[in-house]
């Protein structure tokens, strides 16, 4: 399906000059509200917006670069819903590698403890960049973990995002019950109500754009149900509601948490999260694993986003998510890598493989297609974040951001019918070029920062420190 598609006072794309045109792809998967789909398709982006797109027979404008994308499927850029960027400092860390969730969390906990300014800003530098070599364009991160005197780690993050040029939704995430209080973190990494409150204000203040082509928004994020109290889940979510931000938090994640839930509050989760004003479309979660069928038709009818970790469900065996169920009920359900400490990736291209892969293994063969994954990794994604029509898909007006596929190769040999089906049954394959507001964050496979090598061996440094034995 063809015809070029242009904006306002661009006469079929042709008369205004492009900043940037993609052009000569195999195909054009748009993912738009038609999900068109362009063989030999172009895309043009102007100001940091695409202004126009077509097939091989239509006019395309004059353009300050063009990039050759013959052999390529391009796609829009992929939309990671759940990360935790910081945790790529302990990537991997063994005495944490057998235990379930809480087991893990507890191990990590005091090595977190140790983050500053230097460590956030290293970890989501790499982190991102990982991100764009997989073709993500935009990132959320939950930042959770908040050590007395550690400086401002959403700050130094977003810092890193801006020198990168990768679209940022950060969540300032909080803690406030210790071990001491019933919880699960240490005293030395929660903060009390007040002063999560105050600081989530000063950050959304400081960074919130809510202009349609926004590189940075900020979220509120208590991190779960057994380290906030529930004064602070209730008072976030009014805050929220002040400051017209979005809410995001774990939840339904395994079967401990049901039952330290039922045990707490005498209510299971879902229950908890109606009780203290989540439940709303302004809000996403992580990992929603264990609803309950009941529970998937209120997540649904409120229109509570999922964000799906299906790589790090099963390396923590929280178990399979409830994808196929959630969608029918009318949940947004994007992907996300969730943190690199878990997942030990951070790769959206895996994580749509694995969506697909989890899909086919719980419904059927014919349950989920490349196509469904793939909506997960971009539509879904950008309607958990609330950025549907902005991001995530390829329609005039929307952000510049996409991702241009290489299909040729060993890894490729013989895909010749069918190139997003071949997208996720062949590879693995990371992107060829990431390109986020008409500017490449990735040419021909390589990050176009100069920096890169300075800030792994900056990471490699904060790395040791961070791992260092425990006194």
């Amino acid at each position: 399906m063809s015809g070029a598609v242009a904006g306002p006072g661009k006469m079929r794309g042709v008369e205004n000059r492009a900043d940037l045109l993609i052009s000569d792809a195999d195909l054009v998967a748009t993912v738009d509200d038609a999900r068109r789909e362009i063989p030999g398709g172009w895309v043009a982006v102007t100001g940091g917006a695409i202004s126009a797109l077509g097939g091989p027979g239509d006019p395309r404008p004059a353009a300050d670069r063009t990039v050759d994308a013959r052999g390529c499927l391009v796609t829009p850029g992929l939309v990671n819903t759940h990360h935790h960027l910081y945790q790529n400092l302990t990537r991997a860390f063994a005495p944490a590698l057998t235990g379930g969730l809480f087991d893990w969390l507890v191990t990590l906990y005091p090595l977190w403890a140790r983050l500053d300014e230097e460590a956030a800003y290293v970890s989501a530098y790499v982190g991102l960049t990982e991100l764009a070599l997989g073709g993500c364009t935009t990132s959320t991160d939950h930042l959770y973990v908040h050590p007395r005197g550690a400086g401002d780690l959403l700050g130094a993050e977003i810092a890193a995002a801006r020198d990168l040029g990768m679209r940022f939704h950060p969540t300032r995430g909080s803690m406030s019950l210790s071990v001491k209080d019933g919880g699960l973190p240490p005293d030395s990494v929660v903060q009390d109500d007040d002063e999560i409150l105050a600081e989530s204000q000063r950050q959304v203040d400081a960074h919130h754009d809510r202009g349609p082509l926004s590189m940075t928004r900020i979220a509120l994020a208590p991190c779960s149900p057994f380290s906030v109290s529930t004064s602070l889940m209730t008072r976030t979510a009014e805050l929220a509601e002040d400051l017209d931000v979005r809410l995001h938090t774990h939840l339904c994640e395994t079967q401990d948490e049901d039952a330290f839930c039922l045990a707490t509050f005498g209510r299971r989760p879902v229950d908890y999260l109606a009780d203290v004003g989540w439940m709303s479309d302004r809000v996403w979660l992580a990992h929603v694993v264990w609803p309950d069928p009941g529970e998937v038709t209120r997540l649904g009818a409120a229109r509570v986003g999922a964000a799906h970790c299906p790589s790090s469900n099963m390396i923590l065996g929280s178990g399979l998510a409830p994808v196929a169920e959630l969608r029918a009920a009318g949940a947004p359900v994007g992907l996300g890598v969730d943190g690199s400490a878990s997942a030990d990736s951070a790769s959206l291209w895996l994580e749509a493989r694995m969506a697909m892969l989890q899909g086919k293994l719980r419904h059927g063969a014919g349950s989920m297609s490349a196509r469904d994954a793939l909506e997960l990794a971009t539509r879904g994604g950008a309607a958990c974040l609330g950025r549907t029509g902005e991001i995530g898909q390829l329609s005039v007006g929307a952000c510049g951001d996409l991702a241009v596929w290489p299909q040729d190769g060993v890894r490729f040999a013989g895909a010749l019918s069918d190139p997003v089906e071949a997208w996720l049954r062949c590879g693995p394959v990371s992107a060829r070029h990431t390109v986020v507001g008409g500017r490449l964050v990735v040419e021909d496979g390589v990050p176009v920062h100069a920096g890169l090598d300075e800030q792994l061996a900056v990471h490699h440094r904060v790395s040791e420190r961070m791992q260092a034995a425990l006194d």
